[in-house]
């Protein structure tokens, strides 16, 4: 029986997949679906990886003092 963590990397990689076929029949959004296939694929790699772990997350006036340097 799967774990939790192995049924949502799954789940994950099958809408990956899903967005990859939706792009393939569907040229003028491939890009934008490939890019969706892309982050589905890293997230169910996060979880198989490190399934308890934190996602790092950037302080929105960190990135804004990036941008203006």
């Amino acid at each position: 029986m799967p774990t939790n963590s192995e049924l949502a990397a799954k789940m994950l990689r099958d809408a990956s997949m899903f967005f990859r076929q939706v792009g393939e029949q569907n040229p003028p959004v491939a890009e934008q679906m490939n890019q969706n296939a892309e982050v589905y694929d890293q997230v169910a790699q996060l979880v198989e990886s490190d399934p308890t772990g934190e996602v790092p997350t950037q302080d929105p006036n960190e990135e804004q003092a990036q941008v203006s340097e």
